[in-house]
């Protein structure tokens, strides 16, 4: 129960960070602002994330996980709700920021918790079923909220997102057990990750790898749109498609992932890599060719997701479990705004099918650093 309630608060998490970008040009327009400037709602957001996960280890590391968590979840609603009622845009970005403090924290703890609520034997699987928030909110939690904007209004998407981390850290507090922090950690704690060189090429592969998506997921709407003229329709069914091949995803990566870590991280990325590049070839007019690389494509990036993460806690070991894990939580959230930063610099300097090649590129370097690492398994001091 408390494995699935983390699920369910990242879900939420994740739902926070990415609802801005479908109803941008909404809040631009209602703020008065230009759609590059309402676009730092959503960048600053994951950089700041990228720098609070860091941070959070050097504050929070000490302290009981179930408190912490509670208590982020909420100042996420506290952020959601001010974003809600705010008049003016900078109101607003503060607002997010503030919830970016949360959303950073929250990944630093919660990508350890799962090992720390299972035997060693199930943390993969723990793991997978955290992080199916991630692949759920990504693809359908959304474009349902989303939705929501477009029907009723921006602000009441912001509201539903706060309602919905009071619910859950309400259900949190009597669900998640205690679970005990550790000892106050710093910088040396930080030096003895990365003096770990199976884990500096795990954070080399994650990093192109997140990167490469982002940089062309970030434009996945535009691309069907105006690449392959799909209808707005069939647009809305590939998503959904994608939402499904994540959950699916994380169902593959929570049986098998124990025992065949660097066989399915290797699937996944190879999913990625081969479905960009049929979508750079525009091979896929057809909307039933699109949605069999569409669905690939999300089954990839939730084995990459999970696969990550798993492999990140194994090689750190419990000692090194939390930096080791906020480092990793870092490189995601700074590299979701420079993989859309990326994208929208060579769509600017190139085309769409440009931007799918070169990120299928990226994601095969991710793919053949990991056909050369050496082990999956921490080693031996």
């Amino acid at each position: 129960m408390a494995v699935c309630m983390l699920a369910i608060a990242s879900f939420i998490v994740v739902s926070t960070e990415l609802a801005p970008i479908g109803m941008l040009s909404a809040i631009a327009s209602s703020m008065g602002q230009n759609s590059g400037t309402t676009g730092l709602v959503v960048t600053l957001y994951a950089w700041l994330g990228a720098v609070a996960a860091l941070i959070s280890v050097t504050t929070f590391s000490h302290l009981p996980r179930k408190p912490v968590v509670i208590v982020l979840m909420l100042l996420m609603a506290a952020s959601n709700g001010i974003a809600a009622m705010s008049e003016h845009f900078s109101v607003l970005l503060i607002a997010r920021l503030a919830g970016a403090a949360a959303h950073g924290a929250f990944w630093a703890m919660a990508g350890t918790m799962g090992a720390q609520l299972v035997s060693d034997k199930y943390t993969g699987r723990a793991t997978a079923i955290i992080f199916s928030g991630v692949s759920i909110a990504s693809i359908l939690g959304v474009p349902f909220i989303n939705w929501i904007s477009s029907t009723i209004g921006w602000r009441l998407s912001f509201l539903l997102l706060g309602a919905l981390a009071i619910i859950t850290a309400i259900i949190l507090a009597f669900t998640l057990p205690a679970v005990s922090g550790t000892f106050r950690m710093g910088r040396k704690q930080f030096s003895a990750v990365l003096q770990i060189k199976q884990l500096r090429q795990v954070y080399l592969i994650a990093t192109a790898a997140i990167i490469a998506h982002f940089a062309a997921f970030t434009y996945i709407e535009v691309f069907m749109a105006e690449e392959m003229a799909i209808s707005a329709n069939w647009i809305a069914i590939c998503l959904f498609v994608f939402g499904i091949a994540g959950v699916a995803g994380n169902l593959l990566c929570g049986l098998f992932i124990d025992r065949y870590l660097k066989n399915i991280l290797g699937a996944g990325l190879v999913l990625i890599c081969s479905s960009l590049i049929l979508l750079s070839a525009v091979l896929s007019h057809n909307p039933i060719m699109l949605m069999v690389l569409v669905f690939a494509w999300g089954l990839g990036v939730a084995i990459l997701f999970v696969g990550i993460q798993a492999w990140v806690i194994r090689l750190a070991g419990n000692d090194n479990a939390l930096p080791a894990s906020a480092i990793y939580a870092a490189i995601f959230n700074g590299a979701v705004g420079i993989g859309a930063i990326i994208g929208a610099g060579i769509i600017d300097f190139g085309n769409m099918k440009m931007l799918y090649l070169i990120a299928s590129l990226i994601t095969l370097f991710s793919l053949l650093q990991l056909l050369i690492s050496k082990t999956m398994h921490r080693p031996a001091p």
